[in-house]
């Protein structure tokens, strides 16, 4: 069973498959609505997304999997530009899904913590895309407030973060006991340092692609003293076991280490779920640089080709 920290939270992701998703996650992927009516949409089909739903829901009623399949039709409406249809959407989707939750915790299944999820993160940006950045930022505010102790705590602060998170003094890692590579420094002891931090996860495929782009940048700003940390996490599974240990999980975080980032071995890992929520780490690859002095100049959830990087990373160190 695919886990839904796994999902990609933009919606052009519609155009990985459901086998190219699976292939890069290491898992096998969930067949059902949720592919139907991506795959429809994906086809620029939104009326046969609308029929796939409708059936299924005459069949089943309204379920945690209808609405996180339902969801993407918010999403997809935000991709095309069309913010009214996308705010009715995820309204919709949000009031449905607090008819669930009074059924049931957020976190029992892996649905409902997607579909609220992705409407919360569909109105927020519907409202910044619309010019109502301080409107977009209580919302989510709001949403960290009831939420801040659920799994989709971390996708509600990615989408704060993107809109007020640049120039901010970067909050503290945990750095603690359980890392990989070199032992992890502070924030506070790299001050005086450009630093990128690289938030990646042991079954992301684009994590591993980004790799060979940062230890080349990395290599060419060693000069300038550029410093790269690479936070992870725990999933609670390896792509061998459905419910892993913590002790059987950190052995194959360092196999996908050695195997994908053998040019990134010495780069410090800290292992914690507190630096993804707090960075809102939900999309791997995440992307944060820092400035000398310690403040966020640079956030981007998601892959960056090198050129781009580079780009940002020399904005960083020239100044």
């Amino acid at each position: 069973m695919i886990s839904w920290y796994m999902i990609k939270n933009r919606f052009s992701t519609r155009f990985l498959f459901v086998g190219l998703l699976a292939a890069l996650s290491g898992v096998p992927a969930r067949a059902g609505i949720v592919e139907d009516v991506r795959i429809a949409l994906a086809r620029n089909s939104p009326g046969a997304a609308e029929a796939e739903l409708n059936a299924y829901r005459g069949r089943n009623g309204t379920t945690p999997e209808y609405l996180e399949a339902y969801s993407w039709m918010a999403r997809a409406a935000l991709d095309a530009g069309n913010y009214d249809q996308a705010t009715a959407y995820a309204k919709q989707t949000r009031t449905l899904a607090l008819e669930e939750l009074k059924k049931r915790p957020l976190d029992e299944e892996p649905h409902l913590p997607i579909a609220l999820g992705a409407a919360i993160e569909v109105e927020a940006q519907t409202l910044a895309a619309n010019g109502q950045r301080t409107q977009a930022v209580a919302v989510l505010q709001s949403a960290l407030r009831t939420y801040g102790n659920t799994s989709i705590r971390a996708r509600i602060q990615k989408n704060l973060n993107l809109l007020s998170f640049q120039g901010r003094p970067a909050p503290a890692l945990h750095v603690g006991e359980q890392f990989l590579g070199s032992k992890p420094p502070t924030l506070a002891q790299l001050k005086g340092s450009p630093v990128l931090l690289f938030f990646w996860a042991h079954w992301c495929g684009d994590c591993k692609a980004e790799a060979p782009i940062i230890t080349q940048l990395r290599s060419e700003f060693a000069a300038q003293g550029l410093q790269v940390i690479g936070p992870t996490r725990y999933y609670g599974y390896t792509a061998q076991e459905e419910h892993a240990s913590q002790r059987t999980e950190l052995a194959f975080i360092d196999a996908v280490r050695h195997r994908f980032y053998s040019g990134l071995l010495d780069m410090p890992v800290p292992i914690s779920t507190y630096n993804f929520d707090v960075y809102g780490a939900s999309t791997t690859p995440t992307l944060v640089l820092l400035d000398r002095a310690g403040k966020v100049a640079w956030y981007h959830p998601g892959a960056v080709p090198y050129e781009q990087l580079r780009g940002e990373i020399e904005k960083v160190v020239t100044h």
